[in-house]
């Protein structure tokens, strides 16, 4: 963004960049933040009292995965709460996730406004299609974390051997439940890295035809490293398709080239 003569105000220029001082960006700044962090507040607020129906779904795999290894938990197979604020601590804990994940759409709309008046109208074109693939591939990440994550939890439980009771706490449960979450989002991004370094030109779809056979051993690495719980479901639930993006990020690369 570049800024004008102190004094005016806002005004776009024949490259479609809006000129703004310095003032000016720090008030639109915060007026920003203010609206992201009053949605991400009502977000959490609404999840601390849906926090009883939040936590029922997330330890839904771990009750049916006793029933399965036919262990009898802790009160029908509630989560063991080790300490007197644990149980408060994840309550907040939970609640701010889920707070952030709703106000999500919010936070990015506001971080989108922000940027664009310094963006080209050029930039703003691919920029749209990155920021809706990139909130479409991250939400289809934690969805395939949820869906694995009972053959998952079913895994640890086996492997940790009979004389050995799976009674989880809350924070430990909770916290591995959504870093599980964070990793498959994150990582399912890859193939919008990808295609920004072809468009970039720091990649190409021959390299990366070139290249396909060390991918494959580097996806498995990071599938094996990335994965919290490090069993083989969740292994194969991310490398599969970290292989799949590859693919189509050859085909899109040898699309743009055309």
């Amino acid at each position: 963004m570049s800024t004008s003569e102190p004094g005016h105000g806002p005004e776009e220029t024949d490259r479609g960049l809006v000129r703004m001082t310095l003032m000016e960006h720090l008030a639109e700044l915060r007026r920003r933040l203010i609206i992201a962090v009053i949605a991400v507040a009502v977000g959490t607020i609404a999840a601390f009292f849906l926090y009883n129906h939040i936590l029922h779904f997330i330890t839904h795999p771990y009750r049916q995965s006793l029933r399965r290894h036919h262990i009898d938990g802790p009160g029908g197979g509630r989560l063991v709460v080790l300490g007197p604020l644990e149980g408060f601590t994840t309550r907040l804990k939970v609640s701010g996730y889920v707070g952030l994940a709703m106000a999500l759409p919010v936070v990015l709309w506001e971080i989108w406004r922000f940027v664009t008046p310094g963006l080209h109208k050029s930039e703003k074109r691919y920029a749209i299609p990155f920021i809706f693939a990139s909130i479409l591939l991250f939400a289809m990440g934690c969805a395939v974390s949820i869906l694995v994550w009972p053959k998952a939890l079913d895994f640890l439980i086996s492997v940790s051997g009979s004389d050995v009771a799976p009674f989880f706490s809350p924070s430990r449960y909770v916290g591995l439940y959504v870093l599980a979450c964070l990793a498959f989002g994150l990582t399912f991004e890859f193939p919008v890295l990808l295609v920004a370094l072809e468009l970039t030109g720091v990649l190409s779809s021959r390299k990366l035809r070139n290249w396909r056979r060390p991918a494959i051993v580097a996806i498995a690495v990071i599938a094996a490293v990335a994965t919290p719980s490090n069993d083989p479901f969740s292994f194969l639930a991310m490398g599969v398709p970290l292989y799949f993006f590859y693919e189509v990020a050859i085909v899109i690369g040898r699309i743009l080239k055309k």
